[in-house]
């Protein structure tokens, strides 16, 4: 069983930045497909970005040029950059591994095999 610890979500103002963090324990994330999904309320669940295992990176339309996707094996974490902050951009960002390392659709929920808890990230206007 892997645990995913997200964490840096928080209120900002729009316009503004974040930057979410993602560890897992046990394991090391550099091994693993990691993305970043989000849902707010009364919505679907969302793939906002994908980091594979060989450092390829996906992004959802929304977000793309704002939102940056990265990894630090030393610290055993996915960062999630967020720029250019809008209302809707609100919603619980759920980190999420694939263990093998690899999918075929990065932004897709199917794929991932174990999720983390979420954290809040609200965009005032």
């Amino acid at each position: 069983q892997v645990q995913l610890v997200e964490s840096g979500g928080g209120l900002v103002q729009a316009g503004g930045s974040l930057r979410l963090s993602c560890t897992a324990s046990p394991g090391s994330m550099a091994h693993y497909a990691v993305a970043w999904f989000r849902q707010a309320p009364g919505k679907e669940r969302e793939g906002v970005s994908s980091i594979s295992r060989g450092g390829n990176t996906y992004y959802a339309d929304s977000v793309k040029d704002r939102f940056t996707i990265s990894r630090d094996s030393a610290k055993n974490t996915v960062y999630l950059q967020m720029n250019s902050l809008k209302p809707e951009d609100t919603a619980i960002y759920y980190c999420v591994i694939d263990l093998s390392g690899l999918v075929y659709r990065p932004l897709l929920p199917g794929e991932y095999d174990y999720w983390g808890q979420g954290t809040q990230v609200t965009v005032a206007a």
